[in-house]
């Protein structure tokens, strides 16, 4: 008889968005953990998909194991004009 272990997990995600406004979503727990769509929420569906398969594959380790996700941060970085 299976056991069935209804846990959940609360993942941090990083949404960005590219140049033809496509939505990429990582989730940076697990290594290559990404995916796209072109609204949020399909991004969103996608990514949790991908979480799924990279937590069977994690099966039976914490999924601490890999990497540790620490926080977000942003940095102003002054930007030089180019002359021509």
């Amino acid at each position: 008889m299976k056991t069935i272990s209804n846990k959940t997990a609360h993942l941090p995600l990083i949404v960005e968005q590219d140049e033809d406004n496509i939505y990429i979503v990582s989730c940076p727990i697990f290594k290559g953990c990404h995916s796209y769509g072109k609204t949020i929420d399909e991004a969103l569906d996608n990514i949790k998909e991908v979480i799924e398969i990279c937590l069977e594959e994690e099966k039976g380790k914490k999924v601490r194991s890999s990497n540790r996700f620490i926080g977000y941060r942003e940095m102003e970085v002054r930007m030089k004009k180019l002359s021509a």
